[in-house]
């Protein structure tokens, strides 16, 4: 019941504070089969295996045995791909310097099992 609930009353605007709350606490956790970065026109797969994680309100992307992206909540633009198989994530870098940067993180299994 809860969860039809929350269902209705989701932010639709992707500006809003709790939207980005909501779209954090969605990724958190996911598990990650590679990172990849458009640098110079060709997409480079930066990380492999790792996560991404909500530390208090902070979306840390962690992989490689490294943090790839370290970036404040309510700065983060993000969005899944058409295949769910991964989100893009456009943010300010707090982990190299606070440079602006544009990643796609892919799941490592992308599909939702049902209870």
């Amino acid at each position: 019941m809860f969860k039809k609930t929350k269902h209705w009353t989701k932010s639709k605007n992707v500006n809003s504070k709790r939207y980005k709350l909501d779209l954090a606490n969605y990724l958190h956790g996911k598990a990650l089969k590679c990172v990849t970065e458009k640098v110079n026109g060709i997409e480079e797969v930066v990380a492999k295996k790792g996560s991404i994680i909500r530390k208090e309100d902070e979306l840390l992307v962690f992989a490689s045995q490294d943090v790839v992206m370290r970036a404040n909540v309510l700065e983060v633009s993000a969005w899944e791909l058409l295949s769910l198989e991964g989100v893009v994530i456009t943010a300010p870098d707090l982990e190299h310097g606070g440079e602006e940067r544009t990643i796609v993180a892919y799941y490592s299994y992308w599909r939702e099992l049902e209870d």
